[in-house]
């Protein structure tokens, strides 16, 4: 059963940021001795590429409508991370424990992302800079602390990310409703 609740944290991490999922489960199964994580994930070549491709993701994520690009090329890559690192997470499971496992860690990585490219392309919508850097910020410190809280205490990191995950739907709801009434209202004022 924890290993649902692991699964699910990973995979809405995944939809977030899937290089920062796969880097923090890689140093967890690396330089500690907890059996949850597999080995595989902490591989030097997996390890280096999940950094150099965060490293990437964390300059793109920050610079507005460029985000947005990045987030329409990675509706393939984050839910397809996510499935995968749950399929590792699964490990020896049974064939139909696992493909619901790798179902679950993929669904989650695209609802996730699906949020987040959302909350994003709303954000964008703001005339000043800084929100795209805080908002992505936040979300980065928000992924390595679930990953690292999900290995630790996987019910504690469900409950938070279920949470987040409901949350995030209703904001993209309200700020896409919030933006198209005041699309409309400008309409309305010109002539």
């Amino acid at each position: 059963m924890d290993l649902t609740a692991l699964v699910f944290s990973s995979g809405w991490a995944s939809g977030v940021n899937a290089y920062a999922t796969v880097a923090v489960l890689g140093v967890i199964a690396r330089f500690t001795d907890t059996s949850i994580v597999p080995h595989a994930l902490g591989r030097t070549d997996v390890l280096v590429i999940a950094v150099a491709m965060f490293m990437v993701e964390f300059v793109v994520d920050k610079i507005p409508w460029l985000d947005s690009i990045w987030d329409g090329i990675s509706t393939v890559v984050r839910p397809t991370v996510g499935a995968w690192v749950a399929w590792q997470l699964a490990g020896d499971s049974s064939g139909v424990d696992q493909a619901m496992l790798t179902a679950l860690g993929g669904g989650t990585a695209l609802a996730s992302h699906g949020v987040k490219s959302g909350v994003r392309l709303a954000v964008n919508t703001s005339p000043e800079p800084f929100s795209n850097a805080i908002v992505s910020t936040t979300e980065d410190v928000g992924v390595i602390t679930v990953v690292s809280l999900a290995v630790a205490h996987p019910w504690w990191a469900l409950s938070i990310t279920a949470s987040l995950l409901v949350a995030g739907a209703a904001t993209v709801v309200l700020l896409w409703r919030t933006i198209s009434r005041a699309r409309r209202r400008r309409r309305a004022r010109t002539p």
